[in-house]
């Protein structure tokens, strides 16, 4: 499963329908509303950040809608990489939370994001473009 598109979105809602079965790493929480964006356009994996993970888990809650989907979805930690950036996601960023979906593709919290994503998608990411 090597060689898939990543693209890079600094919001969710830059994700488009062309995106589907990529992988896209975004700056977004990985809270509900973000996870519907992803929906949308079906990718195979997106990765959020945690957001401090927020009352109840809001800053994660997305990754359980989007397993329920069959959408691989993970979180970096919001102490590793700068939230609204995407390049900081995917270059700083340590997993900390994966849906079963994400981890049965080798993305485990703990392993930092551009290391769990090398093995699945093209060497260079591709910028998605703004609204």
């Amino acid at each position: 499963m090597s060689g898939l598109p990543l693209y890079l979105a600094d919001s969710v809602g830059y994700i488009t329908p062309a995106m589907a079965g990529a992988v896209v790493v975004t700056g977004s929480h990985g809270g509900d509303s973000a996870a519907r964006y992803a929906l949308a356009a079906r990718p195979l994996l997106v990765v959020f950040n945690d957001a401090g993970r927020g009352l109840e888990d809001a800053g994660i809650s997305g990754l359980a809608l989007l397993q329920a989907e069959g959408i691989a979805a993970a979180c970096v930690g919001h102490m590793t990489a700068r939230i609204g950036h995407a390049r900081s996601t995917w270059q700083q960023g340590v997993v900390t939370h994966a849906n079963a979906q994400a981890r049965s593709l080798g993305v485990l919290p703990g392993r930092p994001c551009r290391e769990v994503l090398a093995p699945l998608c093209e060497p260079e990411p591709r910028q998605a473009a703004q609204a």
